[in-house]
């Protein structure tokens, strides 16, 4: 309190170095909050995935499992660059299932695999992932699983629809094999250029 030309008052305690960085932390937080909830807002509702599974790692089934992959988006995609939304997408998948299958078994043959494919459509759980600026987080999604011969190798994902397997693969050909996302602040992009 002010009473006079005297001061008297509580004295406010000096923040001490640790609770400088505890704010520090909690304001970085939010910050990462506002810049990752416009990703998340973009991720479109109803996706149905596309799970290939390879056979094993080594080079040559990896190859088949992407070889699988072209064969599989290929026989799909006049379906479902059509449909206008999630019901109609799983019944397309559903309707051409033996069409699918033998898309499949066509590839593997093609490449002279001696195992078989097997397709199963369900719920299967995806870690996160983005494509362009739709962000996909880790959970249960519908999904097409497509296991080839002991379904022991690398897996390889993406979003049959909407159909972002596709653009995926033309604009810029297979996604990044890693599950890494990388994250750009702007913030810190103003320090890097000043």
């Amino acid at each position: 309190m002010f009473n006079g030309n005297k001061w008297r008052g509580v004295r406010i305690a000096r923040i001490s170095g640790r609770a400088n960085a505890q704010f520090a932390i909690a304001l970085g937080c939010c910050l990462l909050l506002m810049l990752i909830m416009p990703l998340v807002a973009n991720a479109p509702q109803g996706a149905v995935r596309l799970h290939v599974i390879a056979n094993s790692d080594s080079p040559i089934d990896q190859s088949i499992k992407l070889s699988v992959r072209d064969a599989v988006l290929e026989a799909m995609r006049p379906a479902l660059e059509a449909v206008p939304g999630k019901a109609e997408a799983r019944a397309q998948l559903l309707q051409n299932g033996e069409a699918l299958q033998r898309a499949a078994e066509g590839a593997l043959k093609a490449r002279g695999a001696q195992y078989s494919a097997r397709l199963y459509y369900g719920h299967a759980e995806f870690p996160d992932r983005s494509y362009g600026p739709h962000y996909y987080p880790a959970g249960e999604y519908e999904a097409l699983r497509v296991v080839l011969g002991e379904g022991g190798g690398e897996n390889w994902w993406c979003v049959m629809f909407p159909p972002l397997c596709l653009v995926d693969i033309e604009q810029a050909g297979e996604p990044a094999a890693s599950d890494e996302i990388v994250f750009e602040s702007a913030i810190a992009k103003l320090f890097e250029n000043p």
